[in-house]
C-alpha cells in the first residue's frame, strides 16, 4: 500500500471501537516483534491533565542529552505521523506504510481484530525498535490499567494529576479514576507523580506498596529554568518530567536540560499564534481540571485582558465545569460543533454559556471571532484544535476520533 491507502486502511479499524485490556495489544506486539530490545529504556505516563507535555518535556531533555529517543503520543491533530517520532522526527511516509502494509496482514489473521490503538501502538513499537532507540516516552492513550500502552514493560512510570474524564470507561469518582491510572505501575519500578487530591493519593500509596515499587510525589515546580510552554503548570509537569528522567539514570547536566526545556514545542496546549497582527491561542482543555489551568495560564499572559472565545466539545465531557472556568475569561462567545461523530450539538453547549452564538461550523465562528479587537481563544476538544490548526498553517488534516 502507499500512505494514503495505508492510512485510510488504518483508519477503517476505528470502526472496531476501543477495547481495554492488554491480551490484544500483547498478542500483536508479540507477533509483529515490535517489543523493545534488551536495554532499551521505556517510562509511561499516565494522568488526567499534562501527560502530553509531561512527555514531550522527558523527551526533549533526552534529545538533548544526545540520547535516541522515540515518542508515541495521542491523539494526532493534523497529520497521523504526529503520534510517532523518533529524535524529534517524524516517521516518513513511506516508512509508515510499509510497517502498516505488513500490519495489515497480521492483522487479516487475528481474531478478535486488533483495535485502531493497537495498531497505532504496534507500528509505533516496531518503528522504534528498527531505529534503535535507546530511551522509549509512552503517553497512555485512556485510563492505563487496560490500556495498550501498559502491554510495553516500563521502567519507570509516571501520573500526571488526576481528575475526572472518561467516566463512561474509568468511573464516575477520583478514586475509580486513579485506580485505572494507577494500573501502570510495574513490580518494582519507580512511580512518579504530581500533587495529587488527597484520595488520589490514597490510591497510589497502596497500589504502589502492593507492588513494592516506590513512589514519590513531586513538592515543588521546577525553578530556574526557561520552558518553552506556556502556562505556571508546566513547571510542575517539568519537574516529573526531570524526575522520571533521573529514575532512569539518564545522565543530566544543566546545560542538557536548559535546552531541553527551552526548547520544547507541544501544540494544542496554550499554543500563541500570531497571525496578521492577531493573537490566536489554541488550547485542547477538555475537562474542568485542564480548563482551570488554561485559565491560570491566560491570565498569567494576558492579565485582565477578555477573550474571543471560539469553543466545541465532544459527548460525555463536563461542559458545565468547563464553562464554569473559561466564560469568565471572555467577552464575547461563540460556539461551533466539532468535526467528530461524537459532536454535542451547539444549541446543547449554549445552556452552558450565558450570551453566546451558535454557528454552522468552525470557519464560521472563527471568521467571526477575528473581528473582535480581543485575542482570541480557540479552546475545547483537541478535535477543535486540529481543525483551527489546519485552517492557520495548512496541512491536509486526517480527522480521528480515537
Amino acid at each position: 500500500m502507499n500512505y494514503r491507502d495505508a492510512i485510510d486502511w488504518l483508519f477503517s479499524t476505528q470502526m472496531f471501537g476501543i477495547k481495554l485490556g492488554l491480551e490484544g495489544p500483547t498478542r500483536l506486539l508479540k507477533q509483529f516483534l515490535a517489543f523493545p530490545a534488551h536495554g532499551v529504556k521505556v517510562i509511561h505516563v499516565a494522568g488526567t491533565n499534562g501527560k502530553g507535555s509531561t512527555c514531550a518535556m522527558i523527551d526533549s531533555v533526552a534529545r538533548a542529552a544526545g540520547i535516541r529517543s522515540g515518542l508515541f503520543t495521542s491523539p494526532h491533530l493534523i497529520d497521523f505521523r504526529e503520534r510517532i517520532r523518533v529524535s524529534g522526527v517524524e516517521i516518513p511516509e513511506e516508512e509508515c506504510a510499509e510497517l502498516l502494509t505488513q500490519l495489515r496482514e497480521l492483522c487479516g489473521r487475528l481474531d478478535p481484530h486488533p483495535t485502531f490503538f493497537e495498531i497505532t501502538l504496534a507500528a509505533a513499537m516496531r518503528w522504534f525498535r528498527e531505529r534503535e532507540c535507546e530511551l522509549i516516552v509512552l503517553e497512555t492513550g485512556m485510563g492505563g490499567r487496560l490500556d495498550a500502552t501498559t502491554a510495553v514493560p516500563a521502567d519507570v512510570c509516571a501520573i500526571t494529576p488526576v481528575g475526572l474524564d472518561h467516566t463512561q470507561w474509568l468511573g464516575d469518582t477520583l478514586e475509580k479514576v486513579a485506580i485505572e491510572k494507577a494500573g501502570i505501575m510495574v513490580e518494582g519500578k519507580p512511580v512518579i507523580s504530581s500533587p495529587q487530591e488527597p484520595e488520589v493519593r490514597r490510591v497510589l500509596e497502596m497500589e504502589a506498596n502492593e507492588r513494592r515499587s516506590p513512589l514519590e510525589f513531586v513538592y515543588a515546580p521546577l525553578q530556574g529554568y526557561p520552558i518553552g510552554l506556556a502556562g505556571p503548570h508546566q513547571a510542575w509537569n517539568a519537574a516529573v518530567a526531570l524526575e522520571c528522567l533521573h529514575a532512569a539514570e539518564i545522565p543530566l547536566s544543566y546545560e542538557t536540560v536548559h535546552h531541553g526545556l527551552s526548547t520544547v514545542r507541544w501544540p494544542g496546549r496554550f499554543e500563541v499564534i500570531e497571525r496578521d497582527g492577531k493573537t490566536v491561542v489554541l488550547d485542547g482543555a477538555h475537562n474542568p481540571d485542564g480548563a482551570k489551568a488554561l485559565a491560570v495560564a491566560w491570565k498569567s499572559r494576558f492579565g485582565e485582558t477578555k477573550a474571543a472565545l471560539v469553543f466545541s466539545a465532544v459527548a460525555a465531557k463536563d461542559i458545565a465545569g468547563i464553562a464554569a472556568q473559561l466564560a469568565p475569561l471572555a467577552s464575547e462567545i461563540h460556539l461551533c460543533p466539532v468535526d467528530s461523530p461524537r459532536v454535542v450539538p451547539t444549541e446543547e453547549l449554549a445552556k452552558f454559556f450565558t450570551g453566546s452564538t451558535e454557528y454552522p461550523d468552525f470557519a464560521a465562528a472563527f471568521a467571526k471571532a477575528l473581528e473582535s479587537d480581543a485575542p482570541v481563544l480557540v479552546a475545547g476538544s483537541l478535535f477543535l484544535i486540529g481543525e483551527a490548526k489546519e485552517r492557520l498553517e495548512g496541512g491536509d488534516r486526517v480527522r480521528s476520533d480515537q
